[in-house]
C-alpha cells in the first residue's frame, strides 16, 4: 500500500512537471515577428500612394528568410506580391508596395505577410487590413516636381503660369467617393 501511494505521488509529480514544462515552452515559442505599424503613405512630391508596413523581430529567423507580403490591388485586379529578404541584423523590417492608384478613405485593404525560410516553407503568417484617412483624389496625377534637383514639373505647372492639380482618372466609381 505503502509503495502504491509512492508511485502515485511520484507520478503525480512526473506529470505535473511534465505539464509545467509544456507551458513554459509555449510561451516562449512566440511568434518571430509582430505587426508593428501600417499604413498608406502619400507623396505629394511625386504624386504616388503605397501601403507600408512594419515588423520588429521578436525570436531568431533561419538564414534566407524572406517576406513574401500579398496587398490587395486599390484598383481592383489581381493582389500586387513583392519579396523582402530579411537580413539577421535587422531588428526592424519595413515591408512597402510599389505605387498603388484609387485608395478610397476608410475602406480597409486586405494585406497577407508570409514569412518564409530559405526553403519556400512558412514559418509565420500574419493577416491584416489597411484602411487611409484619405482619398487618392488629394493626390495630383503628375508629379509635382522632376529630376534630382526637384525642379518643378512642367506639366503641372505651367509656362503661363497656370497649375494643373487634376486628381487621377480612371479608378472606379467607388473611389472618388470619399
Amino acid at each position: 500500500m505503502r509503495t502504491s501511494r509512492a508511485r502515485t505521488m511520484w507520478l503525480a509529480l512526473l506529470f505535473g512537471g511534465l505539464a509545467l514544462l509544456a507551458s513554459c515552452q509555449r510561451e516562449t515559442e512566440a511568434e518571430p515577428l509582430t505587426l508593428t505599424g501600417r499604413v498608406f503613405v502619400f507623396n505629394y512630391r511625386i504624386a504616388q500612394a503605397s501601403y507600408l508596413v512594419t515588423l520588429a523581430r521578436n525570436a531568431p529567423l533561419p538564414e534566407g528568410s524572406l517576406a513574401e507580403t500579398i496587398f490587395e490591388n486599390p484598383a481592383g485586379g489581381a493582389p500586387i506580391t513583392t519579396r523582402t529578404k530579411i537580413f539577421p541584423f535587422w531588428d526592424k523590417i519595413s515591408l512597402d508596395s510599389p505605387p498603388v492608384h484609387c485608395v478610397v478613405k476608410d475602406r480597409p485593404y486586405a494585406v497577407t505577410i508570409r514569412i518564409l525560410d530559405g526553403q519556400n516553407r512558412l514559418i509565420q503568417q500574419i493577416d491584416t487590413s489597411i484602411a487611409s484617412t484619405l482619398d487618392q483624389s488629394v493626390l495630383p496625377a503628375k508629379p509635382l516636381v522632376v529630376g534630382p534637383l526637384y525642379t518643378p514639373n512642367p506639366d503641372v505647372f505651367k509656362a503661363d503660369g497656370s497649375t494643373d492639380y487634376a486628381a487621377e482618372t480612371g479608378c472606379p466609381e467607388t473611389a472618388s467617393k470619399g
